[in-house]
């Protein structure tokens, strides 16, 4: 056997090798704080059931809900530790990742899950730029509801919600600092330690989603929520680069294709769940309170101008106000023209 036949087949030896090792099974562990149960729970179990039969049993999806592995910023921990391999986080983890993710949390930024969509559409690319760059991979959106205010007494004036001892998400102590410059009182603590913190009076108040307010029952505790609208919750699901990488570029598209259908249908099912929800904690004694004044509309200018180049970077958030803003002039542009008032009847010849 000539030299020539011998590279031929070691070469050869060498691409079935690593083609294998590409089709071996790849186990996923991935943790979230969303409830057992719940709509987002079962969205990603059943994404990894269909993960696995559409790339033939090669990627094997594991997931731990209900905050099993720690709070976020532990899961982030543990994903760099290669502990957890992925996870389905809030706006907190994803901008622990990277604080553009904070241009979700400015409050009254947008009036609709349409105007929402259409500025994740433009920012989506730029976003998954900066998580590969941070080690992450975007797998899909997710979406969590319209954030209220939830509170043991009712809050309807500004002033009402500023002596409230509001909870914020602990490990973002930049966003705790920001509330206390606004004039109100955050109690930063972990998301799993929320019904803990309401029961021992650490917090009265928190801003949250009618369908997380049923699902963890807080509302139980706070018993008035402030129809307000403050801001949509945003959440992604996230792979650690190293994982997504080790993944046949054939099984990668066959993934993105499956999240992308959760993704939609999270769209779909979120807002319904969060009326349903409403109407369900309204039978067993939610009182609902509405916002009363001008100062609401007021305070959200006010605290939108102070996260740009503070909470959020000032090209997201500039890039994010041009999309919103092309969005609500292309609805103003499609909306039917009034209709002229009815003509007159001729006067009456005398």
């Amino acid at each position: 056997m000539s030299w020539r036949t011998r590279l031929t087949l070691v070469a050869l030896l060498a691409l079935a090798l690593s083609q294998a090792l590409v089709a071996q099974s790849s186990a996923i562990k991935l943790a979230t704080v969303v409830p057992d149960g719940s709509v987002w729970d079962k969205s990603l179990k059943q994404m990894g059931v269909d993960w696995k039969t559409a790339t033939g049993d090669r990627v094997a999806l594991t997931v731990f809900s209900g905050g099993s592995q720690g709070d976020e910023s532990t899961v982030l921990r543990k994903i760099r530790l290669n502990a957890l391999q992925g996870a389905s986080l809030t706006v907190v983890g994803l901008s622990a990742i990277d604080w553009s993710f904070n241009v979700f949390n400015i409050p009254f930024f947008f009036q609709s899950y349409d105007e929402l969509n259409a500025v994740i559409e433009t920012l989506t690319p730029t976003l998954k730029q900066r998580m590969e760059q941070k080690g992450f991979v975007l797998v899909h959106w997710g979406h969590g509801g319209w954030l209220q205010v939830f509170s043991k007494q009712p809050v309807q004036t500004v002033a009402d919600l500023k002596r409230m001892k509001l909870y914020t998400s602990a490990g973002d102590d930049t966003m705790t600092q920001w509330y206390k410059a606004n004039g109100f009182q955050p109690r930063a603590m972990a998301m799993t330690d929320v019904l803990t913190g309401l029961t021992t009076g650490m917090i009265d108040a928190l801003p949250t989603t009618p369908i997380a307010s049923m699902a963890f029952q807080w509302y139980k505790q706070t018993p008035y929520m402030l129809d307000l609208g403050i801001s949509p919750i945003v959440g992604a699901t996230v792979l650690s680069k190293k994982t997504w990488d080790r993944i046949s570029p054939a099984d990668r598209a066959k993934m993105s294709e499956i999240s992308l259908k959760v993704e939609k249908q999270l769209q779909a099912d979120v807002p319904k769940g969060d009326g349903l929800a409403t109407l369900v904690m309204q039978n067993q004694g939610l009182k609902i309170t509405k916002g009363t004044g001008p100062e609401w509309q007021q305070m959200a200018d006010a605290l939108g101008t102070t996260m740009r180049g503070t909470m959020v970077p000032h090209d997201i958030y500039d890039l994010a106000l041009k999309a919103r803003d092309a969005f609500r002039a292309r609805a103003r542009a499609a909306a039917p023209a009034a209709a002229p008032p009815p003509a007159k009847a001729p006067a009456p010849r005398k």
